[in-house]
């Protein structure tokens, strides 16, 4: 489970140092790919594995299927952690997310999101009370 929120930064190679709490659970390996949001997400190899027997499972008929499947695959990168705990996010997953130096970093659930410092900014304040609203539908009776 990953979870808080962290801000390194990216060095001149386009490298990220994952959290220090991150690394142990993505040692074997991980994939980067675009997210939702124009963020990028981190999956564990066994989270992405599963995700993706589950699209594998899906209609190649539908159209939505087939875009979800091109865009998700299209940029995603399979990296291992080197020993300082860095991997590199490939330029076209930067650009897409907007990433220069500085970065967000956010635990969710069982994956990772990484966003541009601004952006990140923005969608939070503008669901904060979308968060609100929505935890009697998410979670009912709490």
């Amino acid at each position: 489970m990953f979870f808080g929120t962290y801000t390194p930064k990216l060095d001149d190679k386009g490298r990220l140092f994952l959290p220090a709490k991150f690394r142990d659970q993505l040692a074997e390996g991980l994939v980067v790919t675009r997210g939702q949001e124009r963020c990028l997400t981190i999956w564990s190899i066994e989270d992405f594995t599963r995700l993706t027997e589950r699209l594998a499972q899906a209609p190649v008929t539908n159209k939505g299927t087939r875009d979800y499947v091109r865009m998700l695959f299209a940029a995603a990168s399979q990296e291992v952690p080197d020993k300082q705990g860095r991997i590199s996010i490939p330029p076209v997953l930067r650009e897409y997310a907007s990433l220069t130096k500085d970065v967000v970093v956010i635990g969710s659930m069982n994956r990772i999101e990484i966003w541009d410092p601004e952006s990140w900014a923005s969608y939070s304040s503008e669901q904060e009370q979308v968060f609100s609203e929505l935890s009697d539908e998410v979670f009912p009776g709490i």
